[in-house]
């Protein structure tokens, strides 16, 4: 078991040693949510766990959400996450050391449950040395193996115990296989809603009303910020020019420093409103909203926000990608609605002319913004009841026993 004292957050270099074994009676689990939407619904899931047993400890990967748990973080999302397969080169040798650190936790501690979240290609080689040293392994939110790789179905049956989808179709993808599968709804259900009125966010946020409120989503990775986010202010730059009165929020994802956005928005003759802690309540007092395709497009989605989809990468890691991905929409919200609803704007695609000129021509036409609204509630029809969570969390727990 891992001992009861603290251990500092892994910096992006080196990581700690192990903490000592201790020899008592609570069940121990290692979590590892590598990205920030994995933090939230890990965050989720370990309270419905300490609900159950609230002597459960836990440690692992995580961000914010997961140390306010209570988990003792190894390393942080913040400085795992990447996007694109060229992108991870540069992070690489942080990784394999927090991969050697973990597996070495499985082999010396041996947890009594491995919980992983989505995250496959870190995830998957941990669930396979999970497996050689004994350690159950619940996967928790699947890896997108519909839209590329579904060989990895077979890999998965091979190294996981159990695993909880929150996708509708995602089951089906499962039928042919041996593993346990099991449809417990979205986690986004249980967390997406506003707290305060129209008119008190807007006072809350510092904007005006009977202007038109454009959100700016420029996604929760500090790389995909930097390539996203100049393309986004521009378009409010065109956009400012189109339409009068106008304004322009953004909320912060939890991963992103303050400054590190106002660096950037610095650089552009437009106002633009940064707001903390609060993301779903500025999406909700949008008008609409240019979105990192991500979980961001679904939280939009939930609270009926029309919005554009934005996907950039490197043109290696796209060109390499688009050779396996064998879906026709990018978007998570478009996936699952199984048509576009709301435009999508991928690598070239991704001007501010276009993005701007879309997003004008939404908001002038009522009946475009009616049918998206109808459209996004749909989707939120699809996604099951709320206490995804609470329903994981007894799947994981049963585990342990």
């Amino acid at each position: 078991m891992i001992q009861e004292s603290r251990f500092k957050i892994l910096p992006d270099k080196h990581p700690p040693a192990l903490p000592c074994e201790v020899n008592d009676k609570s069940k121990n689990v290692m979590i590892v949510a590598g990205e920030a939407s994995g933090d939230l619904h890990g965050s989720n899931l370990i309270r419905a766990i300490q609900r159950i047993d609230p002597s459960v400890r836990f440690y692992g990967i995580g961000g914010r959400k997961l140390e306010e748990t209570g988990t003792r973080l190894i390393a942080n999302s913040s400085d795992m996450a990447v996007v694109g397969l060229t992108e991870v080169i540069f992070k690489l040798r942080f990784i394999l050391n927090v991969m050697g650190l973990l597996k070495r936790s499985l082999r010396e501690s041996r947890p009594d449950l491995l919980i992983l979240i989505d995250y496959p290609d870190f995830n998957l080689p941990l669930a396979r040395a999970a497996k050689k040293n004994g350690v159950k392994v619940f996967y928790y939110i699947s890896p997108q193996v519909w839209a590329w790789r579904k060989k990895r179905v077979r890999k998965i049956e091979r190294v996981v115990d159990r695993m909880a989808v929150i996708l509708p179709f995602e089951a089906q993808v499962y039928d042919k296989s041996k593993l346990e599968v099991s449809f417990v709804g979205h986690p986004l259900l249980d967390v997406v809603r506003k707290r305060y009125s129209r008119e008190e966010a807007l006072e809350r946020f510092g904007l005006k009303d009977g202007f038109t409120t454009v959100g700016i989503l420029p996604g929760s990775r500090k790389n995909e910020v930097k390539k996203l986010l100049p393309k986004m202010l521009e378009a409010a730059e065109i956009l400012s020019g189109k339409l009068a009165p106008i304004q322009f929020v953004l909320p912060l994802a939890d991963t992103i420093e303050v400054d590190f956005v106002t660096k950037i928005i610095d650089r552009y003759p437009v106002e633009i409103r940064v707001v903390s802690n609060d993301i779903y309540d500025v999406i909700g007092v949008s008008d609409i909203a240019m979105v990192a395709s991500g979980t961001a497009t679904l939280e939009t989605a939930l609270l009926e926000t029309p919005m554009i989809i934005i996907y950039k990468i490197s043109f290696l890691s796209y060109y390499i990608g688009k050779k396996f991905i064998k879906v026709d929409n990018i978007g998570l919200v478009n996936i699952i609605a199984g048509r576009t609803i709301v435009p999508e704007f991928i690598q070239g695609e991704a001007t501010p002319v276009n993005m701007a000129e879309e997003i004008h021509n939404i908001l002038t036409d009522n009946s475009r913004m009616d049918k998206i609204k109808h459209d996004l509630s749909r989707v939120r029809r699809k996604l099951g009841s709320p206490g995804a969570a609470e329903r994981a969390a007894k799947l994981a727990y049963e585990m342990m026993l």
